[in-house]
């Protein structure tokens, strides 16, 4: 996997019934080329097609 970042995307979320916020994680592989990016950087991706069998998203830049 040298090639591969993991991202961590946070959504904010509202129950429903009790109307109270809350966060949800999820973690995307993505693809990139360039070896630049570090922990706790901000990225940007996109969806792109199969890559591997994990990976389905290519990253674009840093922000």
């Amino acid at each position: 996997m040298q090639k591969t970042l993991v991202v961590e995307v946070e959504k904010i979320k509202q129950h429903p019934r009790y109307k109270k916020r809350y966060k949800v994680h999820k973690k995307y592989k993505a693809h990139c080329d360039e070896g630049e990016f570090n922990m706790g950087d901000k990225v940007i991706i996109e969806e792109s097609r199969p890559i591997s069998k994990d990976k389905r998203w290519r990253v674009i830049k840093k922000i």
